[in-house]
């Protein structure tokens, strides 16, 4: 389901990939039984794509991850948290416009 800039985060590699990061982190908490996410997916991809190497951007299923999806309260989905230096820095939930995830990102890039 991701683009080929977009990673597949899961419990097994969340503390590596995102927290461990030198870069900022965009995590989409998402499902595939979830119309809005699949409907944020080409978005979240195009972001990936966008940004590969200034910024990591990646899916995390939340039925295939509990452990990361409860340790952050993900109540609802889509939920994008943005992380930089292993701390969340921005969350937003629900359907999002391009330009406002980029002006996300672009608020954490040296």
């Amino acid at each position: 389901m991701a683009g080929s800039h977009t990673l597949e985060f899961s419990d097994q590699n969340f503390e590596e990939d995102v927290l461990k990061s030198t870069q900022p982190v965009l995590v989409d908490f998402w499902a595939t039984w979830c119309a809005p996410c699949r409907m944020m997916s080409p978005t979240v991809d195009a972001i990936a794509a966008e940004y590969a190497g200034r910024a990591k951007v990646g899916k995390l299923n939340v039925d295939e991850n509990l452990t990361v999806a409860s340790r952050y309260g993900i109540r609802s989905i889509p939920t994008l948290l943005l992380f930089k230096a292993g701390q969340i820095q921005e969350q937003v939930s629900g359907t999002q416009p391009k330009d406002v995830i980029n002006r996300l990102l672009d608020k954490y890039l040296q």
